[in-house]
């Protein structure tokens, strides 16, 4: 019994022991870097330098890929109701289904193994550029009524141009899912991949549903934009004298408005426009041709609708009992 009580006695004095000598033991941290890391990342530095960064591999050749997952994903994250059998084909590229037959002939595979199950998206592309260019054109024409026509062919032109699709669709994410033959995608197979989607979307729901897609993803690329960036006018004081004469006004009468540095190698001209005795608009150039060319673009914009303080175009849902604003051509 005593000998219990002594042990239990010298194991509870040592623990004290060990708690006081605990409290003056500090533990610090050593952050540094291993012998062996700085000539191993001197040789891998100088391994990329020489072979170059690898080639650039497709997402569906990566790990963890599913092509129903991520397509389903993608209709989600827009919030638009896709038919899935057509949301896929739309991604089905003809560069990639001949890319494949050939990679399958390679491998010694007859002519029934090799052929594949799967339809283009030629048939949708097709589709979805001619609703695109309907639409825009109506509502280029909805929001600038006094536009002329071949303005807005210059401004749909250029909403249905390669870079700006391409650059859309990059943000959207339809380049992980588009099916190429070449990785990175090429910007030809890509826009009609965006094209295609468009299609697809039109035969899921419908041409209002589109159109309203086209309104907040593409006709948003004008903000910021001018006019004749898009429109190449060779003669703007030709045209404005045009658009006076349709609309029975004075022709245009340009005056040196102010003046500065006449004499000097970088002078600056005013020129404004008068008709009537009204002014019309301004414009500033180093010569005089300069400034009344500018003069007669910023008058051109002014009649056209399309300036900087123009009203700001209209994004928001339609109700439930408002009529759709534009009708496009296939609608009619």
């Amino acid at each position: 019994m005593a000998s219990g009580l002594l042990l239990n006695r010298g194991v509870l004095t040592l623990g004290i022991h060990c708690q006081r000598v605990c409290r003056n033991v500090s533990v610090s941290q050593v952050r540094e870097y291993k012998r062996w890391m700085k000539s191993y990342t001197h040789l891998m530095a100088k391994k990329l330098k020489l072979e170059g960064p690898p080639a650039p591999k497709p997402r569906s050749l990566q790990p963890h890929w599913d092509f129903h997952a991520e397509v389903q994903a993608f209709s989600s994250r827009l919030q638009e109701n896709f038919s899935l059998e057509a949301l896929k084909r739309a991604f089905i590229n003809p560069c990639y289904l001949q890319a494949e037959q050939e990679r399958r002939r390679a491998l010694g595979l007859d002519s029934e193994t090799t052929a594949l199950a799967l339809k283009d998206n030629i048939q949708l592309s097709e589709k979805g550029g001619g609703f695109t260019k309907s639409f825009l054109s109506d509502w280029c024409r909805a929001n600038f009524p006094r536009l002329r026509s071949e303005g807005v062919e210059s401004v749909v032109a250029h909403l249905t141009s390669s870079p700006v699709v391409t650059y859309v669709a990059r943000n959207l994410g339809i380049e992980d899912l588009t099916m190429s033959a070449e990785c990175p995608v090429p910007d030809d197979v890509l826009h009609s991949t965006f094209m295609a989607v468009i299609g697809a979307l039109e035969e899921s729901s419908g041409a209002e549903q589109t159109g309203l897609f086209l309104r907040d993803f593409l006709s948003t690329q004008l903000i910021g934009k001018d006019l004749f960036d898009m429109w190449t006018v060779v003669n703007p004081m030709g045209l404005l004298v045009e658009e006076l004469t349709q609309r029975n006004l004075p022709l245009p009468e340009p005056r040196l408005v102010r003046a500065a540095g006449a004499s000097t190698v970088l002078p600056l001209y005013f020129v404004g426009l008068y008709s009537d005795k009204n002014l019309l608009a301004q414009g500033p150039g180093e010569t005089l041709v300069a400034a009344e060319e500018e003069a007669a673009r910023v008058a051109l914009r002014k009649l056209y609708g399309y300036t900087e303080n123009h009203r700001p175009f209209d994004f928001s849902p339609l109700q439930p009992h408002q009529q759709p604003l534009i009708q496009t051509v296939s609608s009619n």
